[in-house]
């Protein structure tokens, strides 16, 4: 019977903590290994074709085009890290199987709870990692690549430009019977936004009752150094509580208190690949009054993917071990196909699970969280079928 290095191994002198960093150990090469294959398989599909096409079709420099893939390639790395980590458990602990050595630590008095457990150490890790690069590296990498190859393209122009902006303010005031209800207090309209200017304004405001405001304004544009609106060639309108007109003023120039919420939305122009978890909340809230439910649900599932993405490394790595613990005399290739075959099935899952959440069927966050739900019930039920 063949045993390796374990036959290094005296639980009785040294302690089993010898065995996590044993395996540990034996983990970190095929994980590497995954990283690499996984990453430049991801890159080669998702971005160098496309920019090699750009080279050619668009006149795309070569030099920008290695600054683009060199940008993109965290983006690829975020979703090589579950993939290199089921890998890397298949690979190692069908190894360790295969060699006996894991008969060698079952004589001992080992379980099998013991011994997958360096395997979930060493994920817990990389589900870490996973959260840093998904969430802080990958977002400004992929936004500064998308900004570089726009500007190298000449297409800078429409990252600023925004059509009819549309911004709803509520508040909650109490009622005469003492209850409290949710009305709109500031309605904020503009035709169109070029990045500097906004044209063709309309502002219904409601804030300061039983007087009413609609301020009709040809441009407007945010005052950074007063933080305030600047309003130009414009008129308000002033309704008193009877419905009828109080007062009309016009105005070639005039400062408005507004909220700068409705320009905040129109400078956000990333898409939820390009910001973090925090930034991706907190431009929900800002379109939220003014969405409609599929596009509110889309960035609902937008958000729990960059939460849940990470602990699929957890899960993956459960799956792994358990089925690598199993006995069987299998090689590196099968245990790659394996590896693509789980892969291949839980991303499958996962769109469906997320088209399901983005229409409506199931809420979003259970959308999102519903793979790793099942995968984590699969490897729990093998976990206990091998113990038996």
């Amino acid at each position: 019977m063949k045993i390796g290095a374990l036959k290094l191994i005296d639980p009785k002198k040294v302690g089993l903590s010898v065995m996590n960093l044993y395996i540990i150990k034996e983990l970190i090469l095929p994980f590497l290994f995954g990283m690499g294959i996984f990453t430049s398989l991801g890159l080669s599909i998702g971005a160098v074709f496309e920019l090699i096409r750009k080279v050619t079709d668009s006149g795309l420099h070569w030099s920008i085009a290695a600054k683009i893939m060199l940008l993109r390639m965290p983006e690829f790395v975020v979703f090589a890290f579950p993939m290199s980590i089921l890998l890397a458990t298949l690979m190692t602990y069908s190894r360790l199987s295969s060699d006996s050595e894991l008969i060698a630590l079952r004589s001992i008095g080992v379980s099998i709870y013991r011994l997958i457990l360096p395997a979930i150490a060493f994920s817990l890790c990389i589900v870490a990692t996973t959260f840093l690069f998904n969430n802080f590296v990958a977002p400004a990498a992929s936004y500064q690549a998308s900004l570089t190859l726009k500007q190298a393209l000449g297409e800078t122009r429409a990252e600023f430009e925004t059509k009819n902006i549309l911004f709803p303010e509520y508040a909650e005031i109490e009622t005469e019977n003492g209850e409290t209800r949710e009305v709109l207090t500031r309605l904020f309209y503009a035709e169109k936004f070029n990045g500097k200017q906004m044209t063709n304004l309309t502002v219904l405001d409601r804030s300061r009752r039983p007087v009413s405001q609609i301020v009709v304004a040809r441009s407007a544009q945010w005052n950074v150094l007063e933080n305030i609106w600047d309003f130009y060639d414009g008129t308000i309108y002033l309704i008193g509580s009877d419905g009828g007109y109080n007062n009309i003023v016009r105005f070639e120039h005039q400062k408005l208190a507004l909220p700068k919420e409705a320009l905040d939305i129109t400078q956000t122009s990333r898409n939820p690949n390009e910001m973090n978890v925090f930034q991706a909340i907190d431009y929900l809230k800002l379109i939220r009054p003014g969405s409609d439910e599929p596009r509110i649900r889309k960035w609902q599932v937008r958000i729990h993917e960059k939460i849940a993405l990470p602990f699929a490394c957890l899960v993956f790595a459960m799956i792994g071990a358990v089925l690598g613990v199993q006995p069987q005399d299998s090689g590196k290739a099968t245990s790659f196909g394996i590896c693509l075959v789980l892969i291949f099935g839980y991303y499958l899952l996962s769109f469906i699970s997320q088209s399901l959440g983005i229409s409506g069927a199931i809420p979003p966050w259970f959308a999102v969280w519903l793979p790793n739900l099942i995968c984590f019930g699969a490897a729990t039920g093998l976990l206990v079928k091998a113990t038996a």
